[in-house]
């Protein structure tokens, strides 16, 4: 039954399971840029995809930079350029910023944390079987068994991603939750933190845009309604052996969009890179606040000044937390699959050609699901 599900995932393809074991296996040492020629932007930092415990370095006096999104939301014209500088500061400096002031009450991501659990913990292995990941546009969607989330490194991590189709946000006539959900209930659930984080979308790409003295409205129309892939996470409980092995739980990557909006998890494990010193850094921001990071997209229209960074989610330190699952929900913001990506204006020479957001995502991410994942 395993051997059936794993080839009804779009993401192995007609992979058998012995050759995605060695593929896998060899993902536990290898580096990002063996993976180079999928890349459609620079990336010159170098790092393995799986934790090397005693081989890596930390700066544990880095933080990063906590931005007021309510200056932009409820401010003054001083109020959003403050808001802009740091924003943007951030992001060219890292990739990273934590947001407080969205306006977001933390008792809808209490709930939706709850409603992620209970989702993987009581759904059956038979109603997810219909449901596997496949290619939907861009973006492989659908349920990803553990140690499936890619084709190159076995991450601890059971996901589920649904896109902006899979629900009923603009009235369509012909939706149909039964198409993305084994149960219609938690469309409606995870469509409440979906709706809210919508919110958010145009005043983060606006206030960018501003610090990068383009005008702020550059991008209105094409995030008007634009696709996301939202991704319910779930990290079960690590056992004795997963422990000692030292390995993460998540692949080190970065982000296949423009941003993401991540609320804070309930347990730590979130690290991002530094290409510049090439140390990790742990990212472990009050509860309730919201992390963002941008992604590929966002660092092919900048010209590379806003990079997408790399990151990745560990074992927890604590002992302790590590016998507890970790939860996630983030929302990955894309533009429709024929939209052009191209160098923003005012930001130099272009180093980087239009390109249509399908051709460039899918290049990319033929690396975690197989070479023909691009001429799908």
């Amino acid at each position: 039954m395993l051997l059936l599900i794993r080839k009804e995932v779009a993401a192995v393809n007609e992979l058998d399971e012995e050759k995605l074991k060695h593929q896998q296996q060899k993902g536990l040492t290898a580096l990002n840029q063996e993976f180079r020629r999928y890349e459609q932007v620079t990336k010159d930092q170098s790092y393995g995809l799986s934790e090397q415990r005693d081989r890596e370095e930390f700066d544990d006096d880095f933080e990063i930079k906590t931005c007021d999104l309510g200056l932009w939301l409820h401010g003054d014209e001083a109020d959003k350029r403050t808001f802009a500088n740091d924003i943007g500061a951030a992001m060219e400096d890292i990739g990273f910023a934590v947001l407080t002031g969205h306006g977001i009450d933390v008792s809808l991501y209490d709930r939706m944390a709850d409603k992620v659990a209970e989702f993987f913990e009581t759904i059956p292995m038979e109603a997810r079987a219909p449901y596997m990941a496949k290619r939907q546009g861009s973006v492989n969607q659908g349920y990803f068994p553990i140690k499936q989330t890619s084709i190159i490194h076995p991450d601890l991590v059971e996901g589920w991603v649904f896109c902006r189709r899979a629900f009923d946000l603009d009235g369509k006539a012909d939706f149909r939750p039964e198409n993305f959900w084994p149960d219609a209930a938690y469309e409606k659930a995870f469509r409440e933190v979906v709706i809210a984080h919508e919110k958010l979308i145009l005043p983060i790409m606006q206030s960018i845009l501003s610090y990068l003295g383009c005008d702020q409205h550059l991008y209105d129309e094409k995030l008007s309604a634009t696709n996301f892939g939202f991704r319910l996470n779930y990290y079960p409980a690590l056992d004795a052996d997963q422990r000692a092995t030292g390995g993460g739980r998540m692949l080190g990557h970065e982000d296949v969009d423009l941003f993401t909006i991540l609320p804070a998890s309930r347990q730590q494990g979130l690290q991002a890179l530094d290409r510049r010193t090439n140390k990790w850094i742990r990212i472990n921001p009050p509860y309730g606040s919201i992390i963002l990071n941008t992604g590929d997209y966002m660092q092919r229209i900048t010209n590379d000044r806003l990079p997408s960074t790399t990151h990745r989610v560990s074992q927890p330190v604590e002992d302790m937390s590590a016998g507890e699952p970790r939860i996630s929900f983030p929302m990955a913001v894309y533009v429709w699959e024929d939209e052009i990506l191209e160098v923003l204006p005012g930001l130099g020479a272009p180093k980087y050609a239009p390109i249509r957001a399908e051709d460039f995502h899918t290049r990319i991410t033929s690396k975690y699901y197989g070479d023909d994942y691009a001429d799908d």
